[in-house]
């Protein structure tokens, strides 16, 4: 049976890319010069590896990766970033890339930039020794991004500017969908429990937060400093001791709402008879628990497929490496299981 199909069988010829003696030829240096300048080497000047740097910058020059053995077989290698391999959806959305990347004939290396003991050494490699990078930056996107070099690189779900290609990850039109559904249901008393490291409510809560005003809702929200299901727990209950007609809670994310749930079920409380609970990201986990629990899902297999195609676009030339015409987007939808 025939192997995964090559990239280099379905995107056409890769343009003539600058070579290191280009590179040694703009700088006056030597080749030597040009490899310890790219690798941080000792034995040359700040000034040689800034003058190097800037004539690699300038003819968008990239290592060999071949020349290092660092491939084989003429694999592309697609380097993925998510932020912390310990909530679900990471390991979620690295299974659709890894599926979607074999079938297009692509290695893939993984960094972990909340949990690695040295994220900016992490992601630097992952610049070194991949072609095209996609992933999830967060705050510190402008310093990962100049960690990259020139390599091709898609956001996901950016968090500010986009520096050159995203998708984005736009929950708008299904929390409005969820907002009508609470209207339907009855629900009066809504609270949200959102994740923030500012202490004010993140750009999810706030979505949710307006949807629910505009309906005459007047939302509690708690706040917690992360993501996780033990602080979905503990928002949860505190909201239920000090807010005692809470009728619906609606979670940052999945995570947060299996803390939520389990916050309810020690409580004594029945879910959805007593408190509706919603999450956010559609993991496979909410179908796990009971109540199944009803989700803002997105699907992650076009969220690989959209980020390759644009960063496959941003290496061969077909799109330019920043600006609208390489940014994407993915939308939520309301998913209604049990708990809602």
């Amino acid at each position: 049976m025939a192997g995964p199909a090559r990239l280099n069988r379905t995107v056409g010829p890769t343009p003539a890319r600058a070579t290191i003696h280009d590179v040694a030829a703009a700088a006056g240096v030597s080749r030597q010069t040009v490899t310890r300048a790219m690798n941080g080497l000792y034995g040359i000047s700040p000034a040689t590896k800034e003058r190097v740097l800037a004539a690699a910058a300038a003819l968008d020059y990239r290592p060999s990766r071949f020349g290092r053995g660092l491939v084989t077989g003429g694999d592309r290698q697609l380097g993925l970033v998510v932020d912390d391999l310990r909530n679900p959806y990471s390991p979620e959305l690295a299974a659709a890339v890894l599926r979607l990347a074999a079938a297009r004939g692509w290695d893939v290396m993984l960094a972990d930039a909340g949990l690695a003991g040295d994220s900016d050494r992490a992601v630097r490699a992952l610049g070194v020794q991949t072609d095209v990078v996609i992933g999830y930056l967060g705050a510190r996107a402008p310093e990962l991004v100049e960690h990259l070099g020139s390599a091709p690189v898609v956001e996901l779900d950016p968090a500010g500017e986009v520096l050159r290609g995203a998708v984005r990850i736009d929950p708008t039109r299904a929390v409005e969908d969820l907002a009508d559904h609470l209207v339907e249901t009855g629900v009066r008393h809504p609270v949200i429990v959102d994740a923030s490291d500012t202490g004010r409510p993140s750009g999810r809560g706030r979505l949710m937060l307006d949807a629910l005003r505009r309906r005459g809702y007047l939302p509690e929200v708690a706040i917690a400093d992360a993501p996780t299901s033990e602080l979905g727990a503990a928002m949860t209950t505190r909201a239920l001791e000090r807010f005692r007609r809470v009728d619906a809670v609606l979670a940052f994310n999945d995570l947060m709402a299996l803390g939520v749930l389990g916050a309810c079920r020690r409580a004594g409380i029945d879910v959805p008879g007593d408190v509706r609970v919603v999450g956010v990201d559609g993991l496979a986990l909410g179908t796990l628990v009971a109540p199944t629990l009803t989700t803002l899902a997105v699907d992650l297999d076009a969220v690989a497929r959209e980020a390759l195609d644009v960063a496959t676009g941003m290496l061969v030339g077909d799109l330019p490496r920043s600006g609208a015409a390489v940014q994407r987007t993915v939308r939520h939808r309301l998913l209604v299981r049990e708990s809602a």
